[in-house]
Order: C-alpha cells, then structure tokens, then sequence
C-alpha cells in the first residue's frame, strides 16, 4: 500500500514504543524461568508476536492482554517446528534455545528472513553438543541437542544476535561454558542481553566481550518486567524534531543499554539542542551541521541518519557500511537508490556511507518490505520541497506498529 507525507512543522509529545529488542529477550527469558512471569508496557509488534508463538511451541503458556502480557514458563517443545516470523534475532536466538532439547527441531521464517545468514550457528552448537542441519548456511535450519556446555568459538563479525542467543541458552547446560568471540559487533546488544539475564537470576562473566564463561546449571528467575522504550524507533522522531521544529520523546531511559540511544551524540554534532531530562528526551531544531559517526555496532541507526544528513549543509560520513547487507533490505543500496529519487546523493567508501547534504525534493521512496526505509522516507518529508509517497508503507509493523500515529502527534502530516 502506499502512503503520502507531506512537509510539516514539527511540534508535539509522544511517548516511545516498546523495544522489540528487548521484549523479545524478556520472552525467552520468562520461558526458560519456569514460574509465572509478567511483562508491562510490551511490544506487539511483528518480531515480538513472533517471539511469544516460538515460546508457545517451546513450552510456555501465554496470556496476551491490552497492556501487559503473562508467560508461565517451562521449557518443553510441544512440536518440531518454530516459525520465527521475519525477525533475525528470534531466528539466531531460539536457534541455540531450540538446542536445550533433546528432540530434533526445525526453525523457518518467511520474507527476506529466508536469504539471511544463519551460518555462523552450525560450528558452535555442534562443538557445544548439538547436531545442525542447514541448507546451504541458510533456513530451514534443524537443531538436536541437548547442548551439554564446554567450549566453542563463535564469530561475531555479521551479527551479535547469536551470541545473544548462546548466552540466554547455556546457562541451563549441564556443565560450564567458555564461549572465545572473534570481532563482536553490536556489543552493546550484548550489554542489552546480559542485563535482562541479570535481572532473571544469571550470572554471566564478561571479558572485554572476547571471552564469555557461562557457569551451567542455572536457574531463571520468575517476576515482573518492564520493557523499556524503544530508542531505535524514538531515532526517527528525534531527527523528525531536529530537521523540522521540536519534538519531546517520553519513556527514554538515557543509561539504557541499547545500542541506538547514541541517537543523542550524532543530533549533538548536528547542531540540535538536545536536553535531557528523567522523563524523556526533548530535541530542537537549530543548526544543521554535517558530521561524522562511526555506527558499525549501531547500524540500525543509518536511516535514521542519512535523513538527518540529506538536511546538513555540508557533507557527512556514517562508517559501518558492511553491516548492512544482512538486514531486511540491502539497506547501503536501499539508501543510495530510494534517497536519489528525492534529490540527494550517497556515495560509499570502504567502510563509509558519504551523504551530501542538500534540497529534499518530493518523489516516491520504495520501502523494499524494509520498516526502517519506510520511517526514513516518511521523516525526509517533514522538510522536503514537495509531497514523498511511500510505496509498502505497512512494513513498519515489523518494528513499530503505531509509527505514523505518533508521527501524525508530533505534527506530521500523511494521506494514506
């Protein structure tokens, strides 16, 4: 379906959505704590509805209400087949769960999630105790455990998603665990994740997030949880403020461990005013400055970017290019050919994104089933010289559901 935004003064208050990155690690972990579990403030988006039917499959019982969702957990796989949606993290993640069990389980997905790499799980869980079967390092992938710990290496070069998974598995193993990573990116992910096993009850030890030891025979700790705002999705109406008046985003936690709350540096360098305060995050348009940002363990945050870059007055550099291929579209290529039908030019070098600042100009920005193409094409327009019509505006469900409610609160305007 298609979606038309249209320039816009932005001014208004919203209060962030729930993170999907960490419900979905909240719901694994109320699954393996085998008590009743309660999570307030929680995300229905696409990735966090798939989550909490693989925990079904797994075992846990699941009441779904308006505003909080109850898991009475207890790992044990009542069927042979987990549909992880298209999320990559659930993918990666209950890819090692799934290997608690003794029973031969096969993970699918749909869309863009059948051509992403799930190669990098079949060594680890096989010197772990597991047998994997893949088709060519990609779904359906099979997994028979149990995995029993011991020792395993594990790359960390495409994603961290699997080491999340590894390390939420493994501290229900039999033995202890030494998990030694080779290049981890998105180590903050990695703080997310030890943060929710912390608060469950576990114990992980970290060091200098090459050398992880697992102690086995854990146990997960039942209660209630809260799941934080979102700081990928508060991105976009960030630089929604910053580009086109002002914008207040409540229910930010400024010490989260999430990887995008780094959001606050780049508008920093943009020239926006940026004030913090216990309640939220206001942002306010100033100067428009171009800058440099290194987001090779932030990658979500090129879209994002790159809209605030095609309004800086100068030429900006985002670094971490090659994170970018294994996302729901090749978002290096997405960005360089959606963002030239409205006037602006990317280039690429080695590592970098190199963004030139200039006149946003209407046009039509195909999403490419991406939900975070589509939240930049929608906040490019807040700006633009004319109207930008979005083609597969509904992807942002995946994500963020209520996306052009609140973009419409913060005074954006759309026709559908």
């Amino acid at each position: 379906m298609d979606l038309t935004v249209y320039p816009s003064r932005i001014s208004g208050v919203v209060t962030a959505n729930p993170s999907k990155s960490h419900m979905q690690r909240v719901i694994v972990a109320c699954l393996l704590a085998g008590g009743r579990s309660v999570i307030s403030n929680p995300s229905f988006c696409d990735d966090a509805k798939a989550a909490l039917s693989v925990a079904v499959d797994l075992g846990a019982k699941v009441k779904v209400e308006k505003n909080r969702v109850i898991i009475s957990g207890g790992f044990d796989p009542v069927g042979n087949t987990l549909n992880c949606g298209e999320s990559g993290l659930g993918l990666r993640m209950f890819s090692a769960v799934a290997a608690l069990s003794g029973k031969e389980i096969t993970l699918v997905g749909h869309g863009t999630l059948k051509s992403r790499s799930v190669a990098m799980i079949e060594k680890p869980l096989t010197d772990l105790g597991a047998r994997v079967t893949l088709k060519q390092g990609k779904l359906p992938v099979t997994v028979c455990g149990p995995i029993t710990g011991g020792k395993a290496m594990v790359d960390g070069s495409l994603s961290s998603q699997f080491l999340t998974g590894l390390l939420i598995a493994l501290p229900l193993a039999e033995k202890d665990s030494e998990l030694i990573v080779n290049n981890l990116k998105s180590r903050f992910y990695i703080d997310l994740t030890i943060k929710v096993l912390k608060d469950f009850g576990i114990e992980i030890l970290n060091n200098e997030y090459k050398h992880f030891i697992i102690p086995g025979s854990q146990v997960f700790i039942s209660g209630e949880y809260e799941i934080e705002g979102d700081w990928s999705g508060a991105a976009f109406l960030l630089v929604a403020g910053a580009i086109g008046g002002e914008v207040k985003i409540e229910n930010l936690d400024i010490n989260s461990n999430q990887a995008d709350r780094r959001i606050l540096d780049v508008l920093e360098q943009f020239g926006a005013r940026v004030k913090k305060s216990n309640n939220g995050i206001r942002v306010i348009k100033a100067e428009m400055k171009p800058f440099n940002f290194d987001a090779t363990d932030s990658p979500d945050l090129f879209p994002p970017l790159v809209v605030l870059a095609s309004y800086a007055k100068g030429k900006s550099r985002i670094k971490g290019i090659s994170r970018l291929a294994g996302k729901e579209s090749n978002r290096a290529e997405a960005l360089i050919e959606e963002f030239a039908k409205v006037g602006i030019q990317i280039e690429t070098d080695d590592e970098n994104m190199i963004v030139y600042g200039g006149i946003v100009t209407g046009g039509t920005i195909n999403s490419r089933n991406d939900h975070r193409i589509a939240m930049a094409a929608a906040v490019a327009g807040v700006g633009a010289g004319g109207n930008i019509n979005i083609q597969g505006y509904e992807c942002i469900s995946k994500s963020y559901p209520d996306f052009f409610t609140d973009y419409q609160k913060t005074g954006g305007k759309i026709n559908e």
